[in-house]
């Protein structure tokens, strides 16, 4: 069983393809299908992009998400740093 039980099966699916047929007609669906293609590719784009879009480094964020450090995200040793004192 899927997500939704068996609330899509195949016969639903055909009704939904008929009701789709009907609202938008033939002439219009590869259109429809181009837009959502579009906007599919647009937002994976954006999902691997940060708010400056720049490439997000999936390496690190894998690594961030099970607690392993790499060689640039080693803790720093503050205690051999001088503290200035007022």
């Amino acid at each position: 069983m899927g997500i939704f039980g068996n609330a899509f099966g195949w016969p639903h699916l055909v009704v939904i393809l008929v009701v789709v047929l009907l609202l938008f007609g033939a002439t219009k669906l590869p259109a429809l299908a181009k837009g959502v293609g579009q906007s599919v590719k647009i937002f994976r784009k954006e999902m691997k992009t940060d708010e400056d879009g720049n490439p997000i480094d999936t390496a690190a964020k894998s690594e961030a998400a099970t607690g392993e450090a790499t060689e640039s995200a080693k803790p720093v040793d503050t205690a051999s740093k001088p503290v200035d004192k007022p």
